[in-house]
């Protein structure tokens, strides 16, 4: 079966779907509850998820993939920045770790939207803490690697390395 854009697209979408449900198997089965950066991140995945599955079931020409590899690049970037700052909430030194803040619930009820993504991405207490750990890496530190690997293939689909002739060989 040869490689083409559908595919990837197709296959962009079950892994946002899959980290999205690792995400929620991490919630109510393991009972970590989420900091308000990995909710964020959460997002990310959704956004990819919802370009990715735009893209494979419209298939679009040359020019409509570079556009929805475009978005998919740009929110592969966001959520890169977002796990980034995660991480470096995760390795701070103890006596430098910002103050634990109210909930995302609650910031969203009470501020304006743009208050509310300030407060998140300076990060709180909540964030800085790691709760589980794979092969050395917590999990906004596999939610980078996760993020970087769909910029990448997005990247390379927005730069025309993938064209018929190539889905041939």
């Amino acid at each position: 079966m040869p490689i083409t854009p559908r595919l990837l697209f197709a296959l962009g979408a079950l892994a946002a779907v899959g980290m999205l449900g690792g995400g929620i198997f991490f919630q109510y089965v393991l009972h970590l509850d989420p900091c308000p950066l990995c909710v964020f991140q959460r997002v990310g995945y959704a956004a990819i998820g919802l370009i990715c599955m735009a893209g494979a079931v419209h298939n679009p020409g040359r020019a409509g993939r570079r556009v929805y590899a475009a978005l998919g690049s740009f929110a592969a970037l966001c959520g890169l920045a977002v796990a980034g700052r995660h991480l470096w909430l995760q390795n701070m030194p103890a006596d430098q770790l910002p103050e634990c803040g109210p909930g995302l619930n609650y910031m969203l009820d009470v501020l304006p939207f743009t208050e509310v993504l300030a407060k998140v991405l300076r990060g709180s207490g909540e964030c800085a803490e790691v709760l589980w750990r794979f092969l050395g890496l917590s999990i906004p530190g596999w939610s980078l690697v996760a993020f970087s690997v769909f910029l990448l293939v997005g990247l390379w689909l927005v730069l025309g390395r993938f064209d018929a002739a190539s889905a041939r060989r």
